[in-house]
């Protein structure tokens, strides 16, 4: 009997729509067996995006006319293709005069730099930058496997705490991020959006608090970055988050050929999928997918095959075979042989590690 179009793993529930395991992270199914991601695909078809745009230019112009001569909005920046697309809305379409702000996760490769450099440029914003130690880096990177099963713990609570000091350094109310979060996580849908607050990424990527990281080598005074400002430091600014994809129609393929042919932005080979614009500013991109693929049995290419056979790109089965063909342990070295060098683990304590991370559907994982 033929293989051909079938899941990677006989033992795991599958949507029925798309490629997505039971293994991902809150993912629900409903009574006609399509995931939570696949529910809010179809909400997002109904919605009406002209009233949700109507919604966003109010957001915007309030912000605006309160600013006064401070910046009206803070953009947390990496270069990659949704914040460059973000800086593109708020520059040219709504006038906005933003802050960006990237917290530099030391891990850039050369397109990643040369995009982030780009956006600053083009979009004539204002820009500010944190850097980490790299040892300090290197040191977090090995103690996030064994506390939360990937390697980007830093990047994770910097991308988001860095941004909201930064926020309630300058007084700037309106933070603004790109994709909804309803679109791939599984955490959310349309109907029922996650909402941002001061505790977002803590409970969404982070997991863990500055503090619960001290240790290893590492001292609290080596943290400060990854610090969560308190409810009244927030209050007080009155600090509100929004996101981007939740008032306007977010397609990843239609963006990313529009700031390529538009301004140049770049892609470039990512390890273990077919697709080169998704975090592809990382040289450690691919072990975080290397990590999820052991302890959860999928990694990036479910995550873009499930996306394309949602827009129609793709059939269900087609997305499989393209799984068995580019998401194995083989394709995501050249990461991976970087990571071991930078903490001096071996491959095999990273497997033991996130095999003892495994929860519900993923314990059947061999």
């Amino acid at each position: 009997m033929s293989n051909y179009g079938k899941p990677p793993f006989t033992n795991l529930k599958y949507c029925r729509r798309c490629c997505m395991p039971d293994t991902n992270e809150k993912i629900t199914f409903d009574s006609m067996g399509m995931c939570q991601i696949c529910q809010s695909s179809e909400q997002k078809i109904h919605i009406d995006w002209i009233e949700r745009e109507k919604q966003l230019k109010r957001i915007l112009d309030d912000s605006k006319k309160k600013s006064g001569n401070n910046y009206d909005c803070i953009v947390g920046i990496s270069g990659g293709k949704d914040s460059f697309f973000q800086l593109h809305v708020l520059t040219k379409i709504y006038k906005m005069n933003p802050l960006a702000v990237t917290f530099f996760h030391n891990w850039y490769n050369e397109t990643g730099k040369e995009n982030l450099l780009n956006a600053i440029e083009t979009f004539n914003v204002d820009h500010l930058m944190f850097t980490p130690k790299r040892n300090t880096v290197n040191k977090l990177a090995k103690k996030s496997l064994y506390e939360i099963g990937d390697a980007c713990w830093h990047c994770h609570a910097g991308i988001g705490n860095f941004v909201l000091q930064t926020a309630i350094r300058y007084k700037i109310p309106l933070i603004i991020w790109g994709e909804s979060t309803s679109e791939e996580s599984g955490k959310a849908t349309y109907e029922k959006p996650k909402k941002f607050d001061r505790l977002y990424f803590l409970k969404s990527s982070a997991k863990k608090k500055s503090a619960e990281m001290v240790g290893d080598g590492i001292e609290m005074k080596d943290l400060n970055a990854y610090h969560i400002p308190s409810k009244k430091e927030c209050d007080d600014v009155g600090i509100n988050g929004i996101h981007l994809g939740d008032y306007m129609f977010w397609d990843d393929e239609r963006q990313t050929e529009f700031i390529s042919e538009t301004y140049g932005w770049k892609e470039a080979d990512v390890e273990g999928t077919y697709k080169g614009y998704k975090s592809n500013g990382c040289v450690m991109t691919g072990v975080h997918d290397y990590m999820k693929l052991i302890k959860r049995g999928f990694g990036r290419t479910t995550d873009h095959v499930s996306r394309d056979i949602r827009s129609g790109l793709l059939t269900r089965e087609e997305g499989f075979e393209l799984i068995k063909k580019y998401e194995t342990p083989s394709s995501y070295q050249k990461g991976l042989e970087y990571y071991l060098k930078i903490t001096g683990l071996t491959e095999q304590e990273v497997i033991e590690a996130l095999k003892k991370l495994r929860e519900g559907s993923a314990k059947k994982l061999p």
